[in-house]
């Protein structure tokens, strides 16, 4: 058992520039999970991330001729703000090489602290070899951000607090894995005093660092990390760290991008913070092992490591966490091509929200669908897949289907042949349950749907793009229809975004 981190732990230099961060209980995820759920939140630290006790412990146990020099560091972001902000108080010169993905909230925050960032690469791996080559070029003083026994005992300090602030029992401790930097030096920690306690790290499932080389028994350099956890997207674990991490570590859960969005969720419902996704991967993980575990009872910690997140980045969030929690159905239905398909088809799904809704015309048999409707899990959406199967429409569950998620959802629709007569409006109408099937029912009546778009943002009134075939001589009756319809509503039919894309 690694004894040493132990006395450097309680000997680190954080609280000059750190704060002791609480320890939450997420109220709404505890009664959901059947379990007390407690939040570390190192999302509240000055930089909005847990690296800051890391770097600032580094720095305080350089020589003053290392620090006259001026220090350098590699990061995707978070550790870059702690060195930057350690920098500013000490006095000392600081120059930061991120790659050139990191989200802008991370670079302009650096660079308010009065470091040079220099951006360079995709990854952090290539930050980092170039910040190698810039240290020895101008004999700057390395910061590493994980793989420092100062770095690492600097980050054991949250285990410290967490075991001060909670008294009672704790079953298990979920921690975001990077570099390992955060795990190695927490699982010192709790393991020294209490190995009963069972920490699991978490990863992206497209970054297993850790993963493949516990799998390995030995580090390993992955071909290509994903970037959407920006904070722990490293594609080696780091030599000190894996030492750790072999003899503390118990499992590591491997969690999807859309899982990661649907913790950031969880967390808000929580706490009203947003985390970014690296600092989301913790509940992600807690999420999924009590699933897979059956737990029940226990009390689960989790490290909400940060909150550096991109503002424009959350319209993807958004997206995909219902998927990430099941909790969205998304569909390719084939229904007959005739009046009233549409409406017999809404009846159908019941009082489920439609989150979304495209057609085009296709032929004059048969149309194709493309559905979103939310659900309570992965059973309901089977039982709502049979249940249509069994009235005899074609379906095609694209759930888990990434193209159709993330390009074709979108691209629903385009020019169609031998569409006659056709009008296209725009409709608004109060966002309620059951609204869509009302309006739906009132529309088509009459005249066939050629054209059909509605997506559920989770505003106060929905949006539909309709296409409607309509006689040149029945077009007056049709006014006088969408008259008293009462629904706000705008003809497109000469606006050359239709012309060009869709007529």
């Amino acid at each position: 058992m690694p004894k040493k981190y132990i006395e450097k732990i309680l000997k680190a230099r954080v609280y000059d520039v750190a704060r002791e961060t609480p320890l939450e209980e997420a109220r709404g995820l505890s009664e959901r999970l059947k379990n007390r759920v407690l939040i570390k939140r190192e999302d509240l630290q000055p930089v909005f991330s847990f690296k800051l006790r890391g770097a600032y412990n580094k720095m305080v146990n350089l020589s003053e001729e290392e620090l006259q020099r001026g220090v350098i560091a590699a990061s995707a972001g978070n550790h870059a703000q702690g060195v930057a902000l350690s920098a500013k108080k000490m006095g000392v010169s600081a120059t930061i090489v991120m790659p050139k993905t990191t989200p802008e909230i991370k670079v302009q925050s650096v660079r308010k602290y009065g470091a040079k960032a220099v951006l360079v690469g995709d990854t952090y791996d290539e930050a980092y070899q170039h910040a190698m080559g810039l240290a020895e070029k101008k004999k700057l003083t390395v910061v590493h951000p994980y793989d420092d026994p100062e770095v690492i005992a600097g980050q054991g300090t949250i285990a410290m607090e967490i075991l001060r602030q909670h008294s009672g029992k704790i079953d298990a401790v979920f921690i975001p894995v990077g570099g390992g930097g955060l795990i190695a030096g927490m699982a010192s920690y709790l393991k020294y005093l209490y190995p009963e306690i069972r920490v699991v790290g978490v990863e992206p499932d497209d970054a297993p660092t850790l993963h493949t080389a516990l799998e390995k028994k030995r580090r390993v350099i992955l071909k290509e990390v994903g970037i959407f956890a920006d904070g722990v997207a490293v594609k080696q674990i780091g030599k000190e760290t894996f030492r750790l991490c072999r003899q503390l570590v118990d499992e590591v859960v491997l969690v999807s991008s859309d899982e990661i969005c649907a913790a950031i969720k969880d967390i808000f419902d929580d706490t009203r913070s947003i985390a970014e996704p690296a600092g989301a991967l913790s509940i992600a993980g807690l999420k999924k092992y009590v699933e897979q575990n059956q737990r029940e009872g226990e009390t689960l910690v989790a490290v909400d490591s940060g909150a550096n997140i991109n503002f424009d980045r959350l319209r993807h969030v958004a997206e995909r966490a219902e998927l990430g929690e099941r909790k969205e159905a998304v569909l390719a239905v084939t229904i007959p091509e005739r009046p009233g398909s549409f409406k017999k088809f809404c009846r159908l799904l019941g009082k489920r929200q439609i989150t979304e809704f495209n057609y085009r015309f296709a032929d004059r048999e048969r149309a194709h669908i493309f559905v979103g409707l939310q659900v309570c899990g992965g059973e309901e959406r089977a039982q709502l897949v049979g249940r249509l199967t069994d009235k005899g429409y074609p379906v095609e569950d694209l759930s888990d289907n990434e193209t159709a998620k993330v390009h074709v959802r979108y691209m629903v629709g385009g020019h169609q042949q031998g569409v006659e007569n056709e009008l296209l409006y725009r409709f608004r109408f109060p966002e309620r349950p059951g609204a869509l099937l009302k309006f739906l029912t009132h529309l088509g009546r009459n005249w066939n749907i050629s054209l059909f778009h509605y997506r559920n943002h989770g505003a106060d009134y929905g949006r539909v793009l309709c296409g409607i075939q309509v006689p040149e001589t029945e077009r007056k009756a049709l006014q006088q229809f969408l008259d008293k319809l009462g629904y706000h509503y705008q003809e497109e039919t000469d606006n050359p975004v239709y012309k060009l894309f869709l007529s």
